[in-house]
């Protein structure tokens, strides 16, 4: 049993903003029915794979049931009514517009089922200039600003290492169709959610991006205090060519880490505000081009400092950490990355994802 037992969910979503947002359902105990093209979900594509599954579907599918339909032929159209009738939530990814087309709109839906909590998941919203925009993580990253601080030490963009957009849709879709949900325990009706990638992320700036929302200057990486103008929020080079992180800026771990080092004489650089420490900066780099990153592990292994190596996934998952929380698991012939969502005094065991079609 889950927090979400007997909720039936409809997901016509593909790739990873609605799958993320499902899946996190699946594994609370909700059925969840993959409604999937004929051809499926791309994601079951996508290398690498392990067991006969794609890992990337494997671990945003754990736990669903899927149905393969055509939308555009009768008989596909007449079972996703008889699976909407008794569903609680339905998610879909597709472009504005295009699920009127197939006569399974908010308006269509809900008329035949007041209670369902219908959830679109788009770019840029279902109203407004850019809604039929085409644009996947990276473009609606680029386009809310985030990109333009995603930089290199030459201050140009580099390809974000995280889907944030994706990633932030889901979870806004999830919450607000638990809230929705919640609503409809008191007025007995459902609701209609429009998700966009680009909304989902925007507020995620508000520690950042404090000056543009203000209405003044946008903020530069080399200049604001989280996104490298402050020495103990930095990237640092080590003897061996790999990396560590200072990621605290708390005076406490500027003084304990500066006076291990013999150079307290340093420490009115660190009360200084961001983008005016570069002396500190260069002689933490110079610092830490002196010893190996495991040797610095070592060394600050007794230090009270917000401190980390730059680790690459494998080394991540082999973390003795990962094994403590139970984060990487295996089922099913091939591993996946278990859920964040924990309840104490509860279990999770992973089920696994389904093969196309596999609940016609």
């Amino acid at each position: 049993m889950g927090k979400l037992t007997g909720i039936k969910v409809i997901d016509l979503s593909v790739f990873l903003p609605g799958p993320m947002m499902t899946v996190m359902m699946a594994d609370q105990g909700a059925e969840v029915w993959k409604v999937e093209s004929p051809g499926g979900d791309p994601a079951r594509e996508q290398e690498p794979f392990e067991g006969g599954q794609s890992v990337w579907f494997r671990s945003l599918n754990r736990g669903k049931k899927s149905l393969a339909l055509d939308l555009k032929s009768e008989a596909g159209r007449a079972r996703l009514w008889d699976l909407i009738d008794g569903a609680d939530v339905f998610v879909e990814g597709f472009r504005p517009g295009v699920m009127a087309r197939l006569g399974f709109d908010y308006a269509a839906v809900s008329a035949r089922n007041p209670g369902i909590v219908y959830c679109s998941i788009s770019a840029f919203g279902q109203t407004g200039a850019m809604a039929h925009h085409p644009a996947h993580d990276m473009a609606t990253q680029a386009l809310a600003g985030f990109m333009a601080v995603n930089d290199g030490p030459g201050g140009a963009p580099v390809v974000p290492g995280v889907a944030a957009s994706d990633m932030a849709a889901g979870l806004t879709a999830l919450s607000a169709t638990l809230m929705a949900l919640l609503g409809r325990e008191h007025s007995g009706k459902g609701d209609y959610i429009d998700c966009a990638m680009f909304d989902s992320l925007l507020p995620w700036c508000a520690h950042t991006a404090g000056s543009a929302i203000a209405g003044g200057e946008a903020p530069r990486s080399a200049s604001q205090r989280s996104l490298g103008g402050a020495a103990f929020y930095q990237v640092y080079e080590t003897a061996d060519g790999r990396h560590l992180v200072l990621g605290g800026r708390e005076l406490k771990f500027a003084a304990n880490l500066l006076g291990a080092l013999g150079r307290m004489d340093l420490y009115p650089i660190a009360e200084r505000p961001a983008g005016e420490q570069d002396e500190l900066i260069a002689f933490l780099r110079k610092t830490f081009r002196g010893k190996t990153r495991d040797a610095w592990v070592s060394w600050f292994a007794d230090k009270d400092v917000a401190f980390a190596p730059v680790l690459d996934f494998r080394e991540a998952l082999d973390q003795p950490h990962v094994a403590e929380r139970g984060l990487l698991v295996e089922a099913g012939g091939g591993h996946m990355i278990g859920p964040a969502i924990r309840f104490a005094g509860e279990s999770w065991e992973p089920r696994p994802a389904p093969e196309l079609d596999a609940d016609c």
